[in-house]
């Protein structure tokens, strides 16, 4: 038990690795409450703190209108992700039925594709059945991805057939048994897919960028990305300065949510991991 425990060197390692990692997080937040002009000045430095930088952020850039707008796209895609991918999984990893192997190879070749090769299709099919500026287009594709259901393969398939065959023999339906005995056997898969499908959605900017092109659907990451051109537009003769604070101050905002269901699901995130590594 000793010899496994880390020793005093590996700490040093890891706490100097988290120093590396932490700073940059750190700077940004600090700088966002220092004077625009202290951020150009005295960039290492801790003066005086403010939030003028936010507030004059708020008034510039609709930044609530991206937050709603990407939680509204979290809240339906990722509910559909974690809905759908789970039971598309469960049938590769534990069904027999015609061409399943031929499916998920299928499955796995679109994996294969980049995004960008789908950008100029999938615009053309929203633009067809007219949801170009919808939240259709925001939600509908990429909702149930191949990753998803090959990684919910991968965690279900390690769960033991005898398992599964001692439910159908107490009586169960497949759907109960899948939600009464499965589920709670891949609750660390399925926190890590939740961290991954949320991380996923929240940071996607390519198709939001192409599907949307008005400020009422605009995602956060699309509002990020214009912060600037935005700031600039609504303050007449706003300097290098004063576009950084507020840009410090939209993205000290925009990674708090994502650090915070990290570190409440970390450890079922690692575990998750693990379990999805585990070869079917």
């Amino acid at each position: 038990m000793s010899q496994n425990r880390p020793g005093i060197a590996q700490y040093l390692l890891l706490t100097l690795l988290a120093i590396v990692f932490l700073y940059p997080i750190w700077w940004a937040v600090s700088s966002s409450l220092k004077p625009a002009a202290e951020i150009i000045a005295s960039p290492l430095s801790i003066g005086e703190l403010t939030l003028d930088n936010y507030r004059a952020m708020f008034a510039d850039v609709p930044i609530g209108t991206g937050f709603l707008n990407t939680a509204l796209v979290l809240l339906v895609k990722g509910g559909m992700t974690m809905v759908f991918c789970p039971l598309a999984g469960y049938a590769f990893a534990k069904y027999d039925f015609p061409f399943k192997n031929v499916l998920f190879g299928v499955v796995l070749l679109t994996l294969m594709l980049p995004t960008l090769v789908l950008i100029i299709p999938l615009l053309l099919e929203m633009s067809a059945l007219g949801w170009v500026n919808t939240y259709q287009a925001l939600i509908l594709p990429g909702s149930i991805d191949a990753f998803s259901i090959f990684w919910m393969r991968q965690t279900i398939a390690a769960i033991p057939d005898e398992l599964i065959d001692a439910g159908r023999v107490d009586g169960a339906g497949e759907f109960g048994i899948f939600y009464k005995v499965v589920l709670p056997v891949i609750r660390p898969g399925l926190a890590a897919l939740a961290v991954l499908t949320t991380m996923n959605i929240y940071n996607d900017f390519v198709w939001p960028v192409v599907a949307v092109n008005d400020t009422e659907h605009q995602t956060l990451q699309v509002v990020l990305a214009t912060l600037a051109q935005n700031i600039t537009g609504n303050r007449i003769g706003a300097d290098f300065a004063t576009v950084w604070g507020e840009l410090l101050a939209a993205g000290s905002i925009a990674m708090l949510p994502l650090l915070v269901i990290f570190v409440l699901l970390q450890r079922h995130f690692i575990n998750g991991i693990l379990a999805g590594s585990v070869k079917g």
